[in-house]
């Protein structure tokens, strides 16, 4: 296991813009079941939970980072907080940072608190994902 609290405080690049559009907020409005008219429109705005495509979207950077040895077939998503400024709405651009915040290692597993700063490209802070992470390790057997 190379995951330890040095990493605590780590930033990720921010991840390729996304475009928010009417389509992707229909269709995930669909995919809910959820017919909310704030949904639709010439500018909609998404359902709150479409903040979690673009925050997994940043995940890559952490499971790809070799010193770390996250496998995300040995990840557990435990729990998803958001901190809201204002929605997302189709036409907007946004960039994914994601940091280490808190690292908590019990033998081959450690839980991974990690938060994804959603902005646009022009820097308007958007939301704040928050998720904790359980992964593990194989065992090391002598």
């Amino acid at each position: 296991m190379s995951l330890s609290d040095a990493h605590v405080g780590r930033t990720y690049p921010a991840t390729r813009p996304y475009l928010v559009s009417r389509e992707k907020i229909a269709e995930f409005a669909r995919a809910l079941g959820d017919d909310n008219p704030a949904y639709a429109g010439d500018r909609p705005q998404a359902p709150p939970t479409f903040a979690a495509v673009l925050a997994a979207q940043a995940w890559d950077a952490l499971f790809s980072d070799p010193e770390l040895d996250m496998k995300l077939a040995q990840t557990i998503h435990g729990d998803q907080r958001f901190a809201w400024r204002r929605p997302l709405r189709a036409g907007d651009e946004v960039v994914a940072r994601l940091t280490i915040d808190k690292v908590r290692s019990r033998g081959a597993s450690a839980f991974v608190t990690v938060s994804v700063a959603l902005s646009t490209s022009a820097g308007e802070s958007l939301v704040t994902a928050t998720s904790t992470l359980l992964h593990t390790w194989p065992e090391v057997t002598a």
